[in-house]
């Protein structure tokens, strides 16, 4: 029951940029991979070792594995430049875009 309780508080703060993912997948990976080391290799060394390369992959992994940006808000309004090309003039959460008209 607390192992369970203690894996839903650390999983909740994965956060959503690179930088907090890699942060959080290196505690994660860290604190799993001295685990194994140490019940693996009956050595400090070997926790040490686990630790190590859990805490690099679980880095490398949750920067990789962040979920892209939010699309931009939708356009209410578009005027065209001088070649024909449409471009946003009033888009919702902006008073302005484009080339601020």
């Amino acid at each position: 029951m607390t192992a369970g309780a203690l894996a839903v508080l650390v999983l909740a703060g994965c956060g959503y940029t690179p930088e907090q993912r890699a942060l959080s997948g290196a505690a994660l990976g860290g604190a799993s991979g001295a685990a194994i080391g140490a019940a693996a290799g009956n050595s400090p060394g070997a926790a040490v070792a686990g630790g190590l390369l859990g805490a690099a992959t679980g880095g490398l992994v949750g920067a990789a594995t962040a979920p892209p940006p939010p699309p931009p808000p939708p356009c209410r309004r578009y005027a065209y430049d001088e070649y024909g090309r449409p471009f946003c003039v009033a888009s919702r959460g902006y008073d302005r875009g484009g080339y601020g008209y």
